[in-house]
């Protein structure tokens, strides 16, 4: 038997100096979606979320809070998991950066830098933003309020003069750039390549890659006035899970390079500048690519705490339903762009494609089994080329959304599948099984076959979206649970004729705001 193919996809480390929101929902659902997809489609999958929990960020939240930072962080960091667990998120590995291997993993690799000779002792003069974690030159600075300066990203920046160690980044250069156009697809989508090679050609200095200013930490092999800063830190993680620093580990074999780190744009440059140039400058190898996607809006509103609109994944799925909320968010908007959040535009999305598509299919199809076959799977007669056509092309779509799944394009492949359930409801209409009862019992039995089968097909393709539907959905086919992986698609996992099928309910009811409030 083959060996089954690998596939590695990791979120970022959420930060840990506030709660979930939308954002972190969204990052992590695209990711569950695509391993829940390789693993229907027989890989062997690693994905990976976690906590980002050292930095002055987390310290001054701490202190704010009146709380030690480690104790901050647990509390914090149960929370991201209690998100993963409400979202039915399904990551082989939850890393903290604060577990004693990360610890490990971070200082090794630093080590190996240094040893290379890319680390060098110095002082830092320069701008620092302590919300975004990161330095900026003077010509990246924007007038904020009261003429203050600011980030690009609007965060307030301070005057920082200390001792640091530098990573030797304005080495990396010409590498990075030879490493872009042997790899044109490492950074999606492609406009995001743009930015990154348009930054890397802008001239790159050297970081600087510690701190002596707060101590919650990774101390610096050695030096241990110095802590690490945040980024080679937190970076790190994508190795620490796969038992770095022991690149002879079976999951560093298996997994290393990632396959696809999902990230915020806002992000971008930290995952597709210095993380390759550290990998490299250590002798390793570089992630295969890193997907930077878009943000969200509330009725048109940039997000925010001080505006009061900030969306409650926990809230949203209590008020709609868990699988309502992650079609909508995969499905509304193209995945890499940016997207508004409305409630009435949530409801009618759904119910649109949930309740009038996909659930009148499935209901209307399994009630007229249930009313005129007693319950049973039919059985066909010879089947008409309308009949094939249908099963055939829904069989196709399968590898049209292996394509769009393999560059991120979650709505691209729903789309897909949505155009097959289109079809089905086209050609149960056309058929009017219902009409043929008392005209042609025996392709009625056809019709109402052919179309069961297209929900099951339809409902196994669906799976990585939405698996809680989609596990009630094929119960009520009478699929056992080891038959619902991708290799059961067409005629590998045809219904039985005969076999007795449980009373069918509704899958995806109608959504109201009324009801919801």
């Amino acid at each position: 038997m083959p060996e089954r193919k690998s596939y590695y996809i990791t979120t970022p480390i959420y930060y840990v100096n506030d709660v979930p929101h939308i954002g972190h929902a969204y990052t992590t659902l695209a990711c569950d979606v695509l391993a829940r997809f390789k693993r229907l489609d027989g890989y062997d999958v690693m994905f990976l979320t976690g906590t980002d929990e050292h930095g002055q960020k987390v310290e001054k939240s701490a202190a704010a809070a009146g709380v030690d930072p480690q104790s901050f962080c647990d509390r914090v960091s149960g929370r991201f998991r209690e998100l993963a667990a409400s979202m039915h998120f399904s990551n082989d590995q939850f890393i903290r950066t604060t577990e004693s291997r990360h610890i490990q993993s971070a200082q090794a690799l630093w080590q190996r830098i240094k040893a290379n000779g890319h680390i060098y002792k110095g002082a830092y003069s320069g701008w620092y933003s302590v919300r975004d974690e990161a330095f900026y030159a003077e010509s990246e600075l924007v007038d904020g309020p009261d003429g203050q300066k600011c980030a690009p990203s609007g965060a307030p920046v301070e005057w920082l003069e200390e001792p640091s160690y530098f990573f030797r980044l304005s080495e990396w250069q010409e590498p990075l750039l030879q490493f872009y156009e042997d790899n044109p697809h490492f950074v999606l989508p492609k406009s995001r390549m743009n930015e990154v090679v348009s930054f890397v050609k802008g001239g790159l200095r050297d970081l600087s890659i510690s701190r002596t200013s707060f101590n919650w930490g990774v101390p610096v092999p050695d030096d241990p006035d110095h802590i690490m800063y945040v980024w080679i830190d937190a970076l790190t993680n994508y190795i620490t899970a796969l038992g770095f620093p022991d690149t002879e580990s079976a999951d560093y074999q298996r997994f290393w390079p990632a396959d696809v780190h999902m990230v915020g744009k806002d992000i971008l440059r930290f995952h597709a500048v210095y993380w390759p140039a550290f990998m490299m400058a250590a002798g390793l190898e570089p992630p295969k690519r890193v997907f930077a996607h878009g943000w969200w809006t509330n009725e048109g509103q940039k997000i925010s705490k001080s505006v009061g609109n900030v969306i409650d994944p926990f809230a949203l799925v209590e008020d709609f339903g868990l699988d309502a909320v992650r079609y909508f968010l995969m499905r509304e908007v193209p995945f890499g762009n940016d997207g508004d959040f409305s409630r009435e535009g949530f409801i009618n999305r759904c119910n649109a494609d949930l309740a009038n598509d996909f659930g009148n299919l499935a209901q209307r199809c399994l009630s007229m089994i249930a009313k005129n076959c007693d319950g049973k799977v039919p059985t066909p007669a010879v089947l008409a080329d309308q009949d094939v056509m249908l099963l055939s092309d829904i069989n196709a779509v399968l590898n049209e959304v292996r394509v769009h799944l393999d560059d991120q394009a979650i709505h691209q492949a729903l789309e897909a599948i949505w155009r097959q359930i289109s079809r089905a409801n086209g050609y149960v209409a056309a058929e009017q099984p219902w009409a043929l009862k008392k005209t042609d019992p025996d392709r009625m039995a056809t019709v109402l076959y052919v179309a069961a089968e297209a929900v099951r097909n339809l409902a196994i393709l669906a799976q990585a979206v939405m698996p809680d539907s989609m596990e009630k959905l094929l119960d009520q086919l009478g699929i056992d649970s080891r038959d619902r992986g991708f290799d059961q698609l067409g005629e590998q996992g045809r219904l039985k004729s005969g076999m007795p099928l449980p009373s069918p309910s509704g899958v995806f009811p109608r959504l109201s705001e009324k009801e919801a409030m």
